[in-house]
């Protein structure tokens, strides 16, 4: 398992390179914004038609890395469904993995601005969950120390022979890290938009997602 070694408030966390995090002793593993049911909201809303197998492949890699860190607790960290009518709409055997996924675990859906408000699955709906030191929320409140968050979709670009790389990409500080969307239809934020800019410490990383997660100083200037 190719993973990136963090640390924040305390906690010892390794940065997934499929985007996912894992808490070692707390045997917990955090996704964020897997959007699970954009084709759908996407044709209903516009009329374009995409290939709809992006739940597939989120669940598909979300069941191998639950497989690989043997984790026991699964936080999705809010806009797990692209929106409530997205929810509903998942075909039964999509619905049906996620139940089988969700057995013998504690399962946290945090609650996101796509998809405020219960939904029709098991689990704990929650606003926010605090372990510790660390807290989970879906969007980071300025002041805030000790919290992991989503919402943003965090990318990072760094140039490599002549060419710019983009990868989504954890941001982490001292107070705070910030997730990478880890669904498959999902745009993203870059690193030096000025939201992120004004967010993130200066001393900030960003960990570069990929087949081997990079830790870099978070790039802060267009490329």
């Amino acid at each position: 398992m190719n993973t990136c070694d963090l640390s924040l408030a305390g906690a010892a966390l390794k940065a997934l390179g499929s985007g996912a995090l894992f808490w070692p002793d707390q045997n917990l593993l955090c996704v964020s914004d897997l959007h699970l049911g954009k084709a759908e909201r996407i044709a209903r809303r516009s009329g374009m038609q995409l290939p709809p197998y992006e739940t597939r492949d989120t669940l598909t890699r979300l069941a191998s890395d639950l497989e690989t860190t043997g984790a026991r607790t699964l936080v999705c960290l809010g806009d797990s469904f692209d929106d409530l009518s997205a929810a509903r709409s998942l075909p039964e055997d999509e619905r049906l993995w996620i139940t089988r996924l969700q057995a013998g675990r504690r399962w946290v859906w945090i609650e996101g601005n796509h998809d405020p408000g219960p939904i029709e699955f098991g689990g704990t709906h929650l606003a926010e969950l605090p372990i510790g030191s660390v807290t989970f929320r879906h969007i980071a409140k300025p002041g805030a120390s000790g919290e992991i968050s989503g919402h943003y979709h965090p990318k990072a670009t760094l140039p490599t022979r002549g060419r710019a790389i983009t990868r989504p990409a954890f941001l982490i500080d001292s107070d705070r890290l910030v997730m990478p969307a880890y669904g498959t239809y999902t745009g993203g934020l870059r690193s030096h938009d000025s939201t992120l800019s004004r967010l993130m410490r200066p001393d900030a990383s960003a960990i570069m997602t990929g087949a081997r997660p990079v830790q870099v100083p978070m790039p802060r200037g267009a490329l």
